[in-house]
């Protein structure tokens, strides 16, 4: 007997098809028996995998994780583990920058099961009685916040996600500077466009991740519209949710009219360097990650695919309200946090300094201080970037 163990996070996305294929992979492999555990989203951005490796097998991870995992070898290279082709149709069919984002320093560190950045969303039975339609602007946005009608989720990570697209829609990408996070005047034009919308939304709305906003949005009547969160295809299938949700591209932004270049998320799917069972988890996540299974039961189980194949199937988006084709233009734009390994000593630290900005209870100079302090520590504390 052969017995894996495997950790993911908690939500039907996270949990339900890691369960699901595991369990086809046994009956197709006698002998073999996948566990998995599962952790709070938060916890999932926080627990360090320096820890998880000595005691999982399996792991869903972020993929800023990739720098530290190239330079400290904790996972399984799947460069070497896996052969050309199948690596290079993960390559050829990524939703976005999804399978790129977990390879640094030419370490394939993950396999993309999983594909998300921040889309809009909305309840079309609200706006309708409100006589309202989803707001394609962002002067539109703000007009339809200002009715109460708008929540964005506040917590610190994803306050600092959307601190980058604006920083990005004012024209400055962030950290290409190794003396700044970004330059001060587009820092704080970035800062005030999410203050502006901040105190437009109830301030209950720092407490949530997207997850919350959008059990949110389907149990309660009042709010209509979400112009950016992590998107979650489970939301837009009847049955899942007390209400169904739309979803579609983030809204433009700015005189150009450009749509909001949102920050890419997902989660990948790595082997520790130091399991016992390396060959046969290395095999269970490339039966994971394969085409043929993101595109049936991977997806038909609550998943959010990360291989491209999935995203175009016109079966699953007849399911899902055309959720996947209406948001695949969003993750092909998305934008790609750093990834050198002490970049999440920065990112753990500066969402908290955008939020208590945002909650105006630390000024935008005093907030930008403080993350290009965290930046520089980083930088000391980090590998060579990639």
């Amino acid at each position: 007997m052969v017995q894996l163990k495997g950790m993911t996070w908690n939500h039907s996305r996270g949990f339900v098809p890691m369960v699901a294929t595991s369990q086809r992979f046994e009956e197709l492999h006698e002998g073999v028996t996948i566990n998995w555990d599962k952790r709070s989203l938060q916890e999932f951005a926080d627990a360090p995998i320096q820890k998880l490796v000595e005691h999982y097998d399996l792991l869903v991870i972020d993929h800023p994780w990739a720098g530290y995992a190239a330079a400290s070898g904790a996972l399984v290279d799947f460069n070497e583990a896996l052969p050309r082709d199948y690596m290079n149709d993960q390559a050829e069919h990524t939703v976005g920058a999804s399978h790129r984002s977990y390879s640094f320093n030419g370490k394939q560190t993950a396999l993309a099961i999983d594909a998300a950045t921040p889309v809009a969303s909305w309840r079309e039975d609200v706006l309708e009685r409100n006589d309202a339609q989803a707001p394609e602007t962002w002067q539109e946005v703000l007009a339809l916040a200002r009715k109460g009608l708008v929540a964005v989720p506040g917590i610190p990570i994803d306050s600092l996600m959307n601190f980058y697209t604006f920083c990005i829609a004012l024209g400055e990408t962030p950290f290409l500077s190794e003396d700044e996070v970004v330059g001060a005047d587009t820092a704080y034009a970035a800062l005030d466009a999410l203050r502006e919308l901040a105190s437009l939304c109830d301030p209950v709305v720092f407490g949530w991740n997207p997850i919350r906003m959008y059990e949110a949005m389907t149990q309660r009547d009042d709010l209509a519209y979400c112009p950016f969160a992590y998107g979650y295809s489970n939301y837009a299938k009847p049955g899942y949710g007390q209400r169904t949700l739309n979803f579609g591209d983030a809204p433009r932004f700015g005189t150009g009219g450009e749509r909001l270049r949102t920050t890419l998320g997902g989660t990948g799917i790595a082997v520790s360097s130091v399991s016992p069972h390396r060959d046969i988890a290395v095999a269970y996540a490339a039966y994971a990650a394969s085409p043929e299974t993101q595109r049936t039961l991977y997806a038909e189980c609550g998943g959010q695919p990360g291989h491209r194949s999935a995203w175009l199937s016109e079966s699953l988006n007849a399911a899902s309200g055309a959720y996947f084709s209406r948001t695949l233009p969003a993750l092909d734009r998305a934008y790609v946090r750093p990834r050198y390994n002490g970049y999440l000593l920065f990112q753990d630290g500066a969402g908290y300094q955008v939020q208590a900005c945002l909650k105006r209870e630390m000024s935008p100079q005093a907030a930008l201080a403080e993350m290009n302090r965290l930046y520089r520590e980083s930088l000391r504390k980090g590998a060579d970037r990639e």
